[in-house]
């Protein structure tokens, strides 16, 4: 709505009753794509009529863009009317964030991310996870290290708390837990360790017992009773919008990463960072309807970054890995599980055990390995 490039946009139809060789420009969503040798055929529509856009080959930057769009985006295209009812793209243009200066908090408090603990999962990195609990205490650590830990007063933990029962095929093999209320009992336990002084936050991911579906409500209670009896634990949807001291969090668990990764070229499970600004570049946390993400119908799109976020957290994909973007850091905060054998067979290399640590005054990321003695 703010872009000025997309001020006074049309629609198609009046795009198509332009006159040839005139400039147009109208907001519409993807619909499909078709590639040849001469460029890519875009068939878009808008809440009225639908049209077809070329790109041409022979302009590469915007080929490479329209390369990587996905299906139902939402984007908006300049373009020149060309013979009968065909429209010349000469620029295609995301939502996108705005160039920002990102909201700080005015005391050096720090917040702990992290998601993907898969409790119940024989390769839960237990020893890790508590080496991590027992700095959080102050027990371990030189001093560099227990300064920062003194500073935390936040814990956001973006989904997958256990490792859950059925989730795929043969899953109860790599379970050490095969019961899903004894997993949230032992995450439970394991979560009561956190020192009363820091603030905790939970929202569920495709693992947790909850509906597949985004956006997703909290975890159920049926399921995870002791967590919602410590009455210390904060247990959220997947997205949710936290603000801590000014410094606005979106915070999703990230399966539709998925998506992304294996849809726009030149994305990699090495750097999901990278698939999550692509999210911000399209302002909505699941692009494409269909696909391996499940969405529900709702009357309001929830997942639509309406806001711009001072910090975007995900996990998902269990690799850690951070950047900026316009104004936003990026975090994905990894995973606290070894490689499993499905992972082995994709060929994909997580790097768990990493946690990032982030300073709400400066915004500075703080990596911290648990995997061996700190």
């Amino acid at each position: 709505r703010r872009r000025m490039n997309s001020v006074g946009s049309g629609s198609i139809i009046q795009a198509l009753k332009a006159p040839p060789n005139s400039k147009v420009g109208f907001t519409c969503m993807l619909i499909e794509k078709r590639e040849s040798s001469s460029g890519i055929f875009l068939h878009v529509e808008d809440l009225e009529m639908d049209a077809t856009v070329f790109v041409s080959s022979q302009n590469p930057e915007l080929y490479r863009k329209a390369q990587r769009l996905m299906l139902d985006q939402v984007i908006f295209i300049s373009a020149v009317k060309g013979r009968g009812d065909l429209l010349i793209a000469e620029d295609i243009v995301y939502p996108d964030l705005p160039l920002r200066k990102p909201n700080r908090a005015e005391l050096p408090v720090y917040a702990a991310l992290l998601s993907d603990m898969h409790v119940g999962s024989k390769m839960f990195m237990e020893k890790a996870f508590k080496r991590f609990l027992s700095w959080l205490k102050g027990e371990v650590g030189n001093h560099r290290l227990r300064e920062i830990a003194s500073h935390i007063k936040y814990l956001i933990v973006a989904g997958d708390i256990v490792d859950g029962v059925g989730i795929y095929p043969r899953q109860i093999e790599e379970l050490e837990i095969t019961d899903i209320y004894e997993q949230y009992r032992y995450a439970t336990k394991l979560f009561e360790e956190i020192p009363e002084y820091i603030d905790v936050t939970l929202i569920p991911g495709n693992h947790d017992a909850c509906r597949r579906s985004l956006p997703q409500p909290a975890i159920l209670r049926d399921y995870a009773e002791p967590l919602y009896e410590a009455g210390r634990f904060r247990l959220l949807g997947n997205p949710c919008v936290l603000s801590l001291h000014r410094v606005k969090i979106l915070v999703m668990h990230g399966r539709s990463l998925d998506d992304v990764i294996s849809t726009v070229p030149g994305m990699s499970f090495e750097r999901p960072d990278e698939a999550m600004k692509f999210l911000l570049q399209c302002r909505h946390l699941a692009p494409t309807y269909g696909s391996r993400t499940l969405i529900a119908s709702e009357p309001i799109d929830h997942l639509v970054i309406e806001d711009e976020p001072d910090i975007f957290h995900a996990g998902h994909v269990h690799m850690m890995s951070y950047s900026n973007y316009r104004g936003t850091l990026i975090v994905n905060s990894g995973a606290w599980q070894e490689q499993t054998e499905y992972q082995r067979e994709m060929g994909h290399t997580p790097n768990p055990g990493i946690i990032p640590i982030v300073n709400l005054q400066s915004l500075e990321v703080f990596p911290i390995n648990f995997t061996s003695n700190i």
